[in-house]
């Protein structure tokens, strides 16, 4: 009997058909192969919502493929990705192939390993008809929005605008931040440290009050001078001395937002990069006396859930090598997020002893960094809890009353291995020196600081992933999408690592927000993915949700347009350093559909324009978000650099797009003649030149 399996990505289907054997024919259908048209709205309001889906043009030769092979066959398994979206795939599959929907013909594998994929072949399902209805459901959500708000966009702003239903709350969240920053009024504060010496160490105390209490601010200058005249001659007394013990635990395993998070912090990798190596990692690697497997488990989930069999083979690693102290008293177990679907484990080592050294001769570099981060932090999650010793010292001098706090390690733990990253700097206690209550110190130096308040931060990447994700906005796998739509939209720009809104994504946020504040509120989305979330459990009808949100969006949506009637929303110029050499103006920034250029803001009196300067490149680094710029190489040839060389080596002959080849993952770059393709030398998608061949 021939049999005949279906999955989502090329790469998957040379490991799983040798780990099946010649019985299955094993296809690939590269993504979806049906969707919205995208010539019109494609849902039909009036009809119940009902979404009116084609096949996709690009798509035709492999239908047929497809379509030519199940003939051939007597069974059909579709082994789509295991989550809402390859449910759709599946189902959109078994609609095109004209399976028969009661069979027990879907079969998901959580990692792409011979065990793993064995096993889901011998568990086939139905198509769950409850996550392909929560898929469709957010699906028309999004189309309606975008189909309808776009062309107001265009009309209102500027054409080739976009504005999405969860890609506007995140660059709402953005610009909300920045005009935080804008209002900011900075004030000036104090404080007095007081620099000690206890036998030959020396410390630093910090003022902590006085005979009233605690001090809570020191205004300025003549206070702090204030307090530094009270203390002249002062004796500095230990009172007392404050010893105890806590237990630092680590970090859980990640999940899809934690892991960009901390890939962003440690690796500098964008969210977009680290999905595309992750899901590289998950598909599968080439292993001498192994052949091609999974290195890691399915990369998009939120939950914190690992299966008992890693537990213990991560236990018999970490005993092995670290001995059985490094192993808690009790198992260690991370609780899942309220909200969290918890339909696959964290992400983890498929093979606990596939170490990162172990495998480093077949991975790329980013490949090795990524691995190596999800593995270690996955082990280190199961350790014991570093142990400290801390101590807090009180010392009075005259009225005042200094503190002084500090740690030293009396067992290192999960610290051997892992420490996670942080998004802001912490204070740092340090080790203090041996002393007994009522010791008197010696002043080495009395130092008065000067400081000022400072506004709440921009946004980084993983800063925004955080806020997303804690929140409630989106799911694991829209997290980087989201930001690289209002990215690759010009609606917010790379500063340093910060993410600044332009002046173009400030008037949309602004326009959105002004007609269209419930739907893009925080708390609404958010409540919107509960029901998304209900609809994949079958608590909720799918149209009724889209049919509630409607009535709402819709009468938002007339108002916005009868208020807008005949207006159009201007964008405020950005003025460049080059001076136009017709009327001495300095030239602004403008954009269209081809990209940046600089014109004369006295148009139409003077209509210069002329190209952005070639050195300088908008587009940031798809590696690390760092600015991009021409080069020359020693040959002579132009090339796009990264300027955060060496610590990233990206190179490309033309300028990224921001977009990823969905072929293979690589990066899209415009060529010569404005030609779009895939970089990737090796991506089955791209035409090969006579250089390649």
């Amino acid at each position: 009997m021939s049999k005949l399996l279906i999955v989502e990505s090329p790469s998957k289907v040379k490991p799983i058909k040798k780990y099946l054997g010649g019985e299955y024919e094993v296809m690939a259908s590269a993504g979806h192969v049906r969707d919205l048209p995208k010539s019109k709205l494609g849902v039909d309001i009036e009809n119940g919502f009902a979404p009116q889906y084609i096949n996709m043009a690009d798509k035709k030769d492999l239908i047929k493929s497809l379509k030519n092979a199940a003939a051939n066959c007597d069974e059909v398994y579709l082994a789509t990705d295991p989550d809402r979206e390859g449910e759709a795939i599946s189902w959109h599959l078994a609609q095109i192939l004209a399976l028969d929907m009661d069979k027990t013909n879907r079969v998901t594998f959580n990692e792409i390993t011979k065990s793993a994929v064995q096993a889901g072949i011998k568990a086939p399902r139905k198509i769950n008809m409850d996550l392909v209805d929560a898929q469709q459901a957010r699906r028309v959500l999004d189309r309606i929005v975008g189909y309808k708000l776009s062309p107001l966009l265009w009309k209102k702003v500027k054409s080739g605008l976009s504005a999405g239903r969860v890609q506007t709350v995140a660059l709402r969240l953005i610009v909300d931040r920045e005009r935080e920053i804008e209002k900011f009024e900075t004030s000036e504060y104090w404080t007095v440290d007081a620099k000690l010496l206890a036998g030959r160490k020396s410390f630093v105390a910090k003022l902590y009050g006085d005979k009233n209490g605690k001090i809570d601010l020191i205004p300025d200058e003549a206070t702090a001078n204030g307090i530094l005249a009270n203390l002249q001659g002062a004796e500095y007394k230990v009172t007392e001395i404050k010893k105890g013990k806590r237990n630092k635990q680590p970090a859980p395993p990640f999940i899809t937002s934690t892991l960009q998070q901390e890939a962003s912090r440690k690796l500098g990798f964008t969210g977009q990069r680290t999905m595309r190596i992750a899901q590289q990692l998950y598909e599968g690697i080439d292993l001498e006396g192994i052949g091609t497997t999974g290195l890691i488990t399915y990369m998009r989930t939120d939950s914190l859930r690992i299966s008992e069999e890693a537990r213990a083979s991560a236990n018999k690693y970490i005993a092995g090598t670290y001995g059985d102290k490094y192993l808690p008293s009790k198992p260690r177990y991370f609780k899942t997020k309220n909200g969290a679907q918890d339909a696959h484990e964290a992400i983890r080592p498929t093979d606990i002893f596939l170490t990162p050294e172990s495998v480093k001769y077949a991975l790329s570099t980013e490949q090795y960094k990524l691995y190596k981060l999800i593995w270690e932090r996955f082990i280190a999650s199961l350790m014991s809890a570093c142990v400290q010793d801390t101590v807090n010292v009180d010392i009075t001098a005259n009225d005042y009353l200094f503190k002084a706090s500090g740690y030293s390690v009396k067992f290192d733990g999960f610290t051997v291995l892992y420490v996670e990253g942080k998004d802001e700097e912490e204070d740092k206690e340090r080790d203090l020196p041996d002393m007994k209550e009522g010791e008197t110190l010696k002043l080495r130096d009395l130092i008065p600081n000067q400081h000022f308040t400072q506004p709440p931060a921009r946004y980084t990447e993983p800063t925004l992933i955080k806020a997303l994700d804690e929140n409630g906005i989106g799911r694991p796998s829209t997290y980087a999408p989201i930001l690289s739509n209002i990215m690759g939209r010009d609606y917010i720009e790379r500063e340093k690592k910060t993410l600044k809104p332009t002046e173009l994504g400030k008037v949309v946020a602004d326009l959105m927000v002004e007609f269209f504040d419930k739907i893009f509120d925080v708390k609404f989305t958010a409540g919107l993915e509960v029901k998304l979330d209900k609809i994949g459990s079958g608590d909720l009808n799918w149209t009724d949700t889209i049919a509630d949100f409607y009535k709402d969006f819709d009468n938002y949506y007339s108002k916005a347009e009868n208020s807008l009637n005949g207006k159009k929303v201007k964008v405020p110029a950005v003025e460049s350093d080059v001076v136009c050499e017709k009327c001495g103006r300095k030239m602004v920034v403008k954009s269209s559909r081809f990209g940046k250029f600089l014109a004369c803001p006295g148009y139409p009196e003077c209509k210069n324009t002329k190209p952005v300067p070639e050195d300088e490149v908008t587009q940031p680094c798809p590696k690390c978000g760092s600015k991009l710029v021409k080069r020359i190489s020693k040959k002579g040839k132009k090339f796009y650099g990264c300027t955060n060389y060496p610590k990233c080596d990206f190179a490309s002959p033309g300028i990224p797009t921001g977009d990823i080849c969905k072929e293979c993952g690589g990066y899209i770059i415009n060529g010569i003649r404005g030609r779009k393709y895939c970089m990737n030398s090796e991506c089955p998608s791209r035409v090969k030149t006579k250089k390649d061949k």
